[in-house]
């Protein structure tokens, strides 16, 4: 199947040539600024489906909206009619449609150009009137404030919020090209207005709450519930946003001549991530648990690691090293300690259920 995208270099488009070249049997054809109208006929003749993408919506004169808009739509229609072709077309249009703006009204004209085109020659169209979009490769400072705030906090510039309270209705833009990939196989349907069913709804407050606490992570190895919903999506938009030199960022731990110690990672319900060395002949631990609970992963060298209940003489011993990726629990109640036995460094690392608090420690040292 060959599928033309128009304005392909947007960030719509861009998101969807991404998907599409993972697909097989799927040809790209790809149409934007450079492109001349002859390309256009050409690129129209030769497709099978057509995702209409390109627009204008921040011109330096008004006019521009008609003719980056409607005025575009029409000549697609007009070439498609000439060639008698019946391709099926998918238009990315606005929820603003409707309003008294000459973008939205220039996106209304595109709209009832798609519907009478799909109306007169019977074939399939959809129409998406998109909620606002946000995700990787969306240009800052243009149209979306997600992509201005991201770009921003990011990269140490002050936002502005003229209102905390003002709510927006948002999709990601991986539901997006999701739902648009879709009518590349489900065509048969008398439908032809569509908006993206996964939506949030978030105020202006509650995002710049979430992105500055995403920044602020680096130094308080908090990171906030990123594994699921909202979060997981903005997450990964903030992170695309990064300078290109700020990608990597600096523990801080603390070493002495037993090795070193460095928290990596905390998280709001799940505990934290760890990593310690120790020198040949290190012995850490000697401590117990009451609720607190862990787990040791030796990623480099080898170790002894012994437990024993409180109320038992009993030593429970594992061998580890990093020729068997073996996690061994630290069961509260069990006092234990981790030895290097090796004559190279020993790396460990470690996951605590929850984060340290130097107030309520819950680490117990045996007496000497």
């Amino acid at each position: 199947m060959k599928v033309l995208i128009t304005g392909s270099n947007g960030f719509i488009a861009k998101n969807l040539i991404v998907t599409l070249k993972k697909m097989q049997n799927i040809e790209i054809l790809c149409f934007s600024k450079k492109n001349s109208l002859f390309d256009l006929e050409q690129l129209i003749s030769d497709a099978d489906f057509i995702f209409h993408l390109a627009g204008v919506n921040r011109p330096d004169d008004t006019k521009e909206f008609y003719e980056g808009n409607s005025d575009l739509t029409q000549v697609i229609i007009n070439i498609i009619e000439k060639t008698k072709k019946h391709i099926p077309i998918l238009l990315s249009s606005s929820i603003q449609v409707g309003a008294e703006n000459d973008y939205a009204k220039s996106k209304f004209l595109s709209e009832q150009l798609i519907e009478n085109y799909s109306k007169n020659n019977s074939v399939s169209c959809f129409i998406y009137r998109l909620q606002n979009v946000f995700g990787k490769w969306c240009k800052p400072n243009y149209n979306s404030v997600i992509a201005t705030w991201c770009h921003n906090i990011a990269n140490d510039i002050e936002i502005q919020v003229n209102d905390r309270n003002t709510k927006l209705e948002l999709v990601y833009i991986g539901d997006v090209i999701h739902a648009f990939i879709e009518h590349l196989y489900r065509r048969e349907t008398r439908e032809i207005y569509y908006t993206v069913n996964k939506t949030y709804h978030k105020t202006l407050g509650e995002i710049e709450k979430i992105l500055y606490e995403f920044k602020k992570s680096r130094e308080t190895l908090l990171i906030p519930n990123i594994g699921k919903g909202f979060e997981r999506v903005l997450y990964a938009t903030y992170l695309s946003y990064l300078a290109e030199d700020n990608f990597s960022y600096e523990l801080k731990g603390h070493e002495d001549a037993r090795g070193a110690f460095y928290e990596i990672l905390k998280t709001i319900d799940s505990g934290q991530l760890s990593i310690s060395t120790s020198a040949p002949g290190v012995t850490r631990g000697n401590h117990f648990h009451n609720t607190k609970n862990e787990k040791f992963l030796v990623i480099k060298g080898q170790a002894r690691i012994q437990l024993r209940n409180l109320y038992s003489d009993k030593i429970i011993e594992y061998n580890v090293s990093e020729k068997k990726m073996e996690v061994v629990e630290m069961i509260p109640g069990y006092t234990h300690n981790i030895s290097n036995t090796g004559d190279t460094e020993m790396v460990l690392l470690l996951w605590a259920n929850e984060i340290y608090d130097e107030k309520k420690p819950d680490t117990n040292y045996l007496e000497v």
